[in-house]
């Protein structure tokens, strides 16, 4: 007796995977429809297509040569996530949450990669253990990472090629004369791939591609930043659905947009942001009361503008975060919102949602209030302004508005009573100078300097905290589902080796029976002010645990704090324009209103949180392509800096004045034969028993640099007094 199709439909791919099971073999795709009595019903073939696309996609179904099909458990596959080492190598992640939990990373050596690029989902034969690992060999590519790269072009004759930017890409793109677009020799272009190789048939390590677009010169500063957003695959341009939208947005505050707002246009709110900052998402007032202090925070009112579901709003979704870079920004939002209705700028009408805190005179927060809010800024300060004023708060002659004097010191007054509270409850405060990029007058590199943290910089970093934990603590206190920023317990091997690594260098910390942020911030306040403190602060920052989105709120350990979300920022990140709906959404309301289900929040929560390291991970690579850039000139030269990192093939050094690593390989130690000794992390001199450790502090000369690979290479001028151990 046939099915009907309701029956065929619905126990489709479970029967499809108990037939193949039975066969012991692999089988042809009437072999299968045979088995399921189906061949004789219309529509029987185009379903089990579908349905064997399905199972392919899940990694249960590998398609063969010869058209037929296998279950990759019976064939001893394995399913996964392909990632590519420079030096030709890699590792398949299993697909499965129970293969991952039965086996490791599996290895795959250069040859048994096959046609397989970095980023693709494969299916993978076992083929033993060698030591600790499982080796295996791409058999079949079940879906590709990318259908096109970013790369230079070498024009050759007949066919020309281009080499991938990124590094995990080790193979030449191919490219016929009349796919070209006409590009010269050295310059950088897009290139498509033009055949996925599903089935491996490839010559080599070489791939077909296409010339898409042309660039131009690689030593360009806005090239190198489209480079990065190719590799990267960063949103970069909006949909004209979510440009009309901007579009039709007003360009003024409307009158009836302030009828059921307070307003707050005669409140003195300023905002404090860099001399270079083009949007202002937040402003701020602080009054001294009776009782202590109140304090207004006006966060830019994005969720007005953009409703859930809507075009801007998937937009937003997609990019998750705005991507900062020294001459480009990639916004999360359009420039009608980031840079015009949603920047709360200078002497103009903006609408805001505001969080309204008060403190006792000691800085304890006591009551907290939410509303929606028309604003008018007063001033737009910066950082190094408010701190000049600040540091001389009677000097007219820099300005001489006695109020705004006033409003300052009572803002830097609250301000440190809030950091003394949080520091007394055990918040971490991480010593980390930052990098800074500065740009010639042409937009060329002139230096890079450390970013100078002034009073103005803390004055805004603890009102900004406070609101953050005010809101949470409303979701929290209501039980209001949202999206928390937490950051979880450092993992207690990472502290094991952080301890082990302290007392090499000779700071001894007793090891405590719990792992506490106030324990944490003790071993930043036991070497302030030392030669080693940089270092021993990358070395915890390095310890702990990344912070995530998530909707189960366990606190933020690196804040000491129980309740935590981002509010603050709604114009470039997401799970900012999430608190504010649902914040918005609870406004005056008795029974609480759910904007987003567990399940959505689960899902945002993991997306924005993919997002940000995407965005962390483009910076980061934009910042180290300028210092390449930067120090190709500079050949020869000599360098104080400090080791950071101790390997196998040698150190790397961390150079003191520019924040620039580079590494010193054994080859280019010439005194001696060093070996790694790994538990403690150092190279030690078979002869001279000479070490170099974490935290010693080094004098190097510039050998190389290597633009391509962004790779820089120091040699060994003299160091402190060496090391020795006896024999």
């Amino acid at each position: 007796m046939k099915k009907t199709k309701k029956q065929w439909t619905s126990t489709l791919g479970p029967a499809i995977l108990e037939v193949m099971r039975q066969a012991g073999r692999p089988l042809l795709l009437r072999e299968i429809l045979k088995a399921l009595n189906a061949t004789g019903q219309k529509t029987a073939k185009p379903d089990l297509l579908n349905a064997m696309e399905g199972l392919v996609k899940a990694g249960k179904v590998v398609e063969l040569k010869g058209n037929r099909y296998g279950l990759t458990d019976m064939l001893r596959l394995v399913t996964g996530r392909l990632s590519v080492h420079p030096d030709g190598f890699g590792f398949v992640t299993p697909d499965d949450a129970v293969a991952k939990s039965r086996t490791m990373d599996i290895f795959i050596p250069f040859k048994a990669i096959k046609g397989a690029i970095h980023g693709d989902r494969v299916a993978v034969r076992i083929e033993g253990e060698r030591g600790r690992r499982i080796e295996g060999t791409v058999i079949r590519i079940l879906e590709r990472s990318i259908e096109k790269t970013i790369g230079i072009f070498h024009k050759k004759k007949g066919v020309s090629v281009v080499t991938p930017e990124d590094e995990r890409l080790n193979f030449d793109i191919l490219v016929a004369s009349k796919d070209t677009m006409k590009a010269k020799d050295g310059q950088v272009v897009v290139v498509e791939l033009l055949s996925p190789t599903e089935h491996l048939e490839v010559e080599g390590r070489n791939l077909p591609g296409r010339v898409i677009e042309i660039l131009g010169d690689p030593d360009d500063m806005d090239v190198q930043v489209q480079i990065v957003i190719q590799k990267h695959q960063l949103p970069h341009t909006f949909s004209d659905e979510a440009l009309k939208e901007a579009d039709i947005l007003p360009d003024t505050v409307q009158p009836k947009e302030c009828a059921e707002r307070q307003d707050l246009r005669q409140l003195p709110i300023i905002t404090i942001d860099g001399e270079t900052a083009r949007d202002f998402d937040d402003a701020v007032h602080v009054a001294k009361t009776r009782t202590g202090y109140r304090l207004i925070v006006a966060i830019a009112d994005v969720a007005h503008y953009i409703k859930k579901g809507s075009d801007m709003d998937k937009e937003a979704i997609e990019r998750g975060t705005s991507v900062y870079f020294p001459n480009k920004v990639v916004p999360m939002l359009p420039e009608k919102l980031s840079n015009h209705m949603c920047s709360l700028m200078p002497h103009t009408d903006r609408l805001a949602l505001v969080a309204e805190i008060t403190f006792d005179k000691q800085g304890n927060r006591k009551k907290t209030s939410f509303y929606e809010a028309v604003i008018h800024s007063h001033r737009r300060c910066t950082y190094t302004e408010v701190a000049k004023l600040l540091s001389n708060p009677k000097n007219e002659a820099t300005d001489p508005d006695p109020l705004f004097l006033r409003h300052l010191n009572v803002m830097a007054e609250l301000a440190q009573r809030l950091h003394a509270l949080r520091r007394q409850r055990g918040s971490i405060d991480f010593d980390l100078p930052e990098p800074v990029v500065v740009l010639g007058i042409t937009g060329e590199l002139a230096e890079i300097v450390k970013r100078e943290r002034n009073q103005a910089h803390e004055i805004i970093e603890e009102f900004m905290i406070a609101a953050n934990e005010a809101v949470a603590d409303f979701f929290s206190t209501k039980e209001i589902p949202t999206l928390y920023r937490v950051h979880d317990k450092p993992d207690a091997q990472k502290m094991e080796r952080l301890l082990y690594m302290l007392q090499e260098l000779g700071i001894h910390m007793e090891k405590p029976e719990e792992i506490t942020p106030d324990w944490c911030q003790s071993i930043l306040q036991k070497v302030k002010g030392a030669n080693q403190e940089y270092l021993i602060n990358t070395m915890l920052l390095r310890s702990m645990r990344q912070a995530v989105y998530q909707p189960e709120n366990i606190g933020h350990f690196g804040l000491a704090s129980t309740d935590y979300l981002h509010f603050t920022s709604p114009i470039r990140r997401y799970p900012d324009l999430i608190a504010h709906r649902i914040l918005k959404a609870n406004l005056k309301r008795r029974k609480r209103i759910e904007v987003y289900s567990k399940e959505e929040l689960v899902t945002l929560g993991n997306h924005t949180t993919s997002r940000e390291r995407v965005a962390m991970e483009a910076e980061r690579e934009m910042l180290e392509r300028l210092k390449v850039r930067f120090m190709a000139d500079k050949l020869g030269e000599v360098f104080d800096g400090i080791i950071s990192a101790i390997t196998s093939f040698g150190f790397f050094v961390e150079l003191k004045a520019m924040f620039i690593e580079g590494v010193v390989r054994l080859v280019d130690l010439t005194d001696d034969y060093y070996l790694f000794d790994e538990a403690r992390q150092k190279l030690i001199g078979e002869r001279t028993r000479r070490v170099f450790q974490i935290g010693q502090e080094v004098r190097v000369r510039l050998k190389e640099v290597n633009i391509a690979r962004r790779r820089i290479n120091f040699e060994l001028v003299n160091m402190t007094p060496a090391i020795t151990k006896k024999r």
